[in-house]
């Protein structure tokens, strides 16, 4: 690692804005100096859109912008503010991994906005459980995944990657330039690492698609090997793959297999990611190649679902590459899977042409389980919709993506039962309790089926607490009983009642502390059908040394056995440590608001009137929360004889930075409030005592 980089210079840190702000003062003041037009404004274009000042996710362009990369240049709204969840198993430990490149109409659309945009429709990702590796890929020289994508990812214990490339003529010279000593190639390796480490992703794809000197390509192993060892260093977990272009010579020439011409890259990292134009035959050759070294897993075969060239499969049958592939037990590299959505002329039936095409898949992927402490909480939004819900209430009736809204991710199946009966699972944006979708229960249940009929929901690998209170919350169709199956770990290692496929039992506030204001909050939500019509039912399990594998819904008729069709909803899943209840919440500290840019008659607003945009930034454990709700309020205007205004929602933040953006806010003189509350994943609103606050007063700049 490059000495002059210091480590602290590598960790995210407090704004230096904020630290000009005394925080025992909760009100900032500003001058409107003078209103602006944003492309004149002093923020960092490249972070910026030019129009609103809204955060956005780019890449670098140039070796000279690599080099010279520092982390004060960072933009750090997009920094993940999710760590990668551990999985079971272990991606080290799974002999035929899915890795998922995903390259779409250059890169950078709708996930470039950091805090969300609205999309009519967007593409969007949530098969999470079927891969293991999330690479995006652009034909910027330095791709630095969105963080919408880099959160959504590490929800699901999936490792997420950016790319590295040169190409042509220009991308032979900037080769040239880094891989001609150990001095510079180590300082390009360098940098990457510290950019991964400053965003929170976890490595990169290497691809080199040109030729190289003799000089270069002789450089070119050991600029693996060093930014492979150096990601290591820094983050356990992390990979480093090669792309399949050049040879140990240094011609370019696609192989489309790993052999003695291109063995020696494999050897310098973590896997080798094949060209598209593979045959049966090349990958026989290869199962019984001694340049493998044991490494099977680390050859990653890749398939271009879009089909160009002579490939096997693609399209509707790729489920045919795979099946070839997994033959030879090696791993596998989907590019493009997006193709369901760009060629797809009616984007409103985006969802199930994808569900239809990772079913097609689905028996050539392994699940893995996403692991986690408690609380475990998900209501299955996919970080997408044509609204916005909270607590089973509409919130905001508009179209919105925004992949950091995206909670863990159920399975999606489709049974058969005896009988002629079927019961399916899928995303329904029609209704919801929390977010952008529920999860809907199709089928029918034959008259000839007496027994409950399970949907099985999540594969989960979650460490139970000896008092573990649940909460399902659902909708019914006519008809339907519909209950909680929990699967624990074998019954030797884990004590309840001797049972082993758990239904829940029923709830007891006992041994609790129910005279605690968290403890009663939550059992008063029991029971009830909200305004909206769902129920919610809350159980305890008392458990020892019990590991969560599956949870499932029980799904069983109520009336006399003839067939019934089922549609039911499944609005949220909450299970948590009863012990955690008596931990009192924590309280927003730290309120600050910079990089105010004052603007009138510009951005996508054309209104005279005058606009409000800042960055606000917090501090609190973002472990919590599931996300923060952010407001504000008129204290005092111009005119005094008009009251303050009510709170009024500005957005939903998922880190502890927000971007205020064309706020129109009352002519100056004016006194304004910014407010952050934060939505605990325990599931239960915090008081506004625990909310953080900055009142903001501005006036006109004096003239002279």
């Amino acid at each position: 690692m490059d000495p002059s980089v210091s480590e602290g210079d590598l960790e995210p840190s407090r704004p230096e804005s904020c630290l000009d702000q005394p925080m025992d003062s909760s009100s900032v003041h500003e001058v409107v100096h003078e209103v602006v037009h944003s492309d004149s404004s002093a923020l960092p274009a490249k972070h910026h859109d030019p129009d609103t000042t809204e955060p956005i996710s780019c890449g670098l362009q140039t070796l000279e912008e690599l080099l010279s990369w520092k982390r004060s240049d960072a933009n750090l709204f997009n920094v993940a503010a999710v760590p990668l969840a551990p999985r079971d198993p272990p991606l080290a430990t799974s002999a035929r991994r899915t890795l998922v490149s995903h390259d779409m109409m250059g890169g950078y659309l709708d996930d470039r906005f950091t805090q969300g945009t609205h999309s009519d429709a967007p593409y969007a990702f949530y098969h999470w459980q079927y891969i293991d590796i999330f690479n995006y890929f652009t034909h910027n020289m330095v791709t630095i995944p969105p963080v919408v994508w880099t959160n959504a990812a590490h929800k699901h214990g999936v490792v997420v990657l950016g790319t590295f490339i040169t190409e042509w003529t220009d991308g032979a010279v900037v080769c040239e330039a880094f891989l001609k000593d150990e001095e510079s190639y180590r300082a390009v390796a360098d940098r990457l690492v510290q950019i991964s480490h400053c965003y929170g992703f976890d490595g990169w794809l290497i691809n080199i698609e040109n030729s190289l000197s003799e000089a270069a390509v002789k450089n070119t192993p050991l600029f693996l090997q060093y930014l492979t060892e150096q990601m290591h260093e820094r983050a356990p977990g992390s990979l480093v793959l090669w792309y399949d272009s050049v040879l140990e010579k240094g011609e370019l020439k696609w192989q489309n297999e790993l052999n003695e011409s291109n063995r020696v890259f494999f050897g310098a990292c973590d896997g080798f990611f094949t060209n598209y134009n593979w045959t049966e035959q090349s990958l026989e050759w290869m199962t019984g190649y001694s340049g493998l070294d044991g490494r099977q897993a680390d050859v990653y075969v890749g398939v271009d679902v879009f089909a160009r060239g002579k490939v096997v499969g693609g399209m509707w049958e790729t489920n045919k590459a795979l099946e070839i592939i997994r033959k030879h037990n090696f791993s596998v590299a989907l590019f493009a899977p997006g193709w369901v959505y760009e060629t797809l002329s009616d984007k409103t039936q985006f969802r199930k042409n994808q569900d239809k095409f990772w079913a097609l898949l689905s028996d050539f992927l392994s699940i893995h389980r996403p692991a986690s402490p408690l609380p475990f909480v998900s209501s299955f939004c996919q970080g997408f919709g044509k609204a916005i819900y909270r607590r089973g209430q509409l919130e905001a009736s508009r179209s919105w993506f925004n992949l950091s809204a995206q909670e863990v991710q159920p399975l999606y199946n489709n049974t058969q039962l005896e009988g002629g009966g079927w019961l399916s699972s899928r995303s329904c944006p029609d209704d919801a309790w929390n977010g952008g979708c529920s999860l809907l229960l199709e089928g029918v249940i034959p008259a000839t089926h007496t027994s409950p009929v399970s949907a099985k929901i999540f594969s989960l690998d979650v460490l139970l607490a000896p008092k573990t209170l649940v909460a399902l919350i659902y909708k019914s169709s006519p008809g339907i009983r519909m209950s909680l199956e929990l699967k624990t770990t074998d019954p030797s290692q884990c004590t309840h009642m001797n049972v082993h496929d758990v239904k829940v039992p029923s709830v007891s506030a006992a041994g609790l502390g129910d005279g605690l204001e968290s403890v009663s909050q939550f059992f008063q939500l029991c029971g009830n059908l909200s305004a909206g019509g769902w129920t919610i039912g809350c159980s305890q399990l008392e458990l020892r040394g019990c590991a969560l594998r599956e949870v499932s819904v029980s799904i069983q008729r109520d009336t006399e056995a003839q067939e019934t069709p089922i549609s039911c909803r499944v609005g949220e899943i909450l299970l948590m440590d009863g012990a955690s209840l008596q931990t009192p919440p924590q309280l927003v500290q730290g309120l600050c608001i910079y990089d105010v840019v004052w603007l009138r008659g510009a951005g996508t607003s054309t209104s005279p009137c005058l606009h409000l945009n800042a960055t606000m930034h917090w501090d609190y454990p973002t472990e919590f929360v599931r996300h923060f709700r952010v407001y504000w309020r008129r204290l005092r205007g111009p005119d005094p004889r008009i009251p303050p205004g009510q709170l009024a929602l500005m957005g939903r933040a998922y880190s502890n930075l927000y971007r205020v953006t064309e706020l129109e806010v009352p002519e100056a003189p004016g006194l304004l409030e910014l407010v952050v509350e934060p939505v605990i994943r325990k599931g239960f609103p915090l008081p506004e005592s625990h909310w953080g606050r900055r009142s903001l007063s501005y006036t006109e700049a004096k003239t002279k």
